[in-house]
């Protein structure tokens, strides 16, 4: 593994193996390293040796960060100042069997977003600018410190998502928010997974600004907050803000909610607890190869998609994002062309495929096929970008 200590160091890297046609395996950390396709690369570059801080003034509530700067670290320096991350990104370590330390530069690149995503924007709607070097060995510079218009090919939103495929990351530039002083989590107590999404659209509908509402079915309702939910599937649903504000907001998603099922609440550490293991997809880092797919479909075609496969395979599920997202865990095989023929079906929608057996992840595309037009798109990108195709080659297909 290559860990280049400057930006310069690592565009002499990438000129070299460009000038030979070898292939470079992206990195940051590496704690997902099972997502995507195998790489066709024997030599990783990683950016974990390009770390810290490098501009960050609370009152604009924007930092610049070199690519290789843990999460942990950025979270931390944040907190101190009463700032967070928007897009509340998750740790795969667990769920995926990985190890080492995520990185800032990692998260953008894989686009990682956690339950706050569907109110607050994806990783990418936070990005303002970048640094990469591209497939030539050149540094390039694309956004700033400042959210604009852009004239012409926006670069900072392409490389959010590409998973390594288009350049190597070295710093990103991003916003960040308040935290909010206060977190509560209302639980409505034993409904099935369709009377779920109609009580999480009827939330939505309040004007309390519901911040996470996801849905855990019995199955797996035991394995979030230490078991202190009540009996039965569990709709939850986070509030933040000021304490009083928080309160009173509560107290109306209480009155419209009880008509759906018993409720009760959550919150302090219980609630902080609980959507770390839905952001951190808890009930599935069971130490398997079992395989882990992160569908992204409309809210209401969720639990369509997971009642239609359980007629057909082993499936285990639950629902972040009101519904729009389902993390889900087959029991054997991970039965991609059902999956994608139901999603299809229901409207469409995008599968990835996270964990499966090395046997399963080679006959198996883990991103969703592009249609003809995309494809074409992204390959005339990747060549601008990339002309040698030495950067994660196979990884996206």
């Amino acid at each position: 593994m290559l860990r280049p200590q400057t930006e310069a160091e690592a565009c002499d890297i990438v000129r070299d193996h460009a000038a030979r046609s070898a292939p470079l395996g992206v990195c940051g950390g590496n704690t997902r390293a099972g997502f995507g396709n195998a790489v066709a690369a024997e030599t990783v570059l990683s950016s974990r040796a390009t770390a810290g801080i490098t501009a960050y003034n609370p009152a604009e509530m924007v930092m610049t960060a070199k690519a290789g700067t843990p999460v942990e670290d950025v979270q931390a320096a944040l907190a101190e100042n009463g700032q967070m991350l928007a897009f509340e990104p998750a740790d795969h370590r667990a769920a995926m069997g990985t190890e080492g330390e995520p990185t800032i530069g990692g998260v953008f690149a894989a686009n990682v977003s956690g339950p706050r995503r569907f109110v607050a924007g994806a990783a990418r709607d936070s990005l303002l600018g970048i640094r990469f070097v591209n497939g030539r060995g050149e540094a390039i510079a694309n956004g700033g410190r400042v959210m604009k218009n852009v004239t012409g090919l926006d670069l900072v939103k392409l490389l959010a998502g590409s998973h390594g495929t288009l350049g190597f990351l070295t710093e990103v530039t991003f916003r960040v928010l308040p935290v909010g002083k206060a977190v509560e989590t209302l639980v409505i107590s034993g409904l099935n997974d369709a009377e779920a999404a109609h009580a999480m659209a009827a939330a939505m509908a309040l004007p309390v600004e519901v911040s996470g509402a996801a849905h855990l079915p019995e199955s797996v309702k035991g394995r979030f907050a230490g078991g202190v939910l009540a009996d039965g599937a569990a709709t939850v649903l986070r509030l933040e803000g000021l304490a009083a504000s928080v309160a009173l907001r509560m107290e109306k998603l209480a009155a419209v909610m009880a008509a759906y099922g018993p409720v009760s609440r959550l919150d302090g550490e219980a609630s902080h607890r609980l959507w770390r293991e839905v952001r951190d997809i808890h009930p599935y880092a069971d130490g398997t190869p079992r395989p882990l797919w992160r569908v992204s479909v409309g809210p209401s075609a969720g639990h369509q998609l997971v009642a239609a496969l359980r007629l057909e395979t082993g499936v285990d599920a639950y629902y972040d994002w009101q519904g729009g997202l389902v993390w889900m865990r087959m029991e054997s095989d991970p039965e991609a062309m059902l999956l994608r023929g139901y999603m299809k079906a229901l409207g469409g929608g995008h599968a990835t495929l996270l964990r499966a057996s090395p046997a399963a992840r080679a006959a198996t595309p883990a991103f969703e096929p592009q249609a003809p037009g995309v494809a074409l798109l992204s390959a005339r990108v990747k060549a601008a970008l990339d002309p040698q195709g030495i950067f994660n080659p196979g990884k996206m297909g």
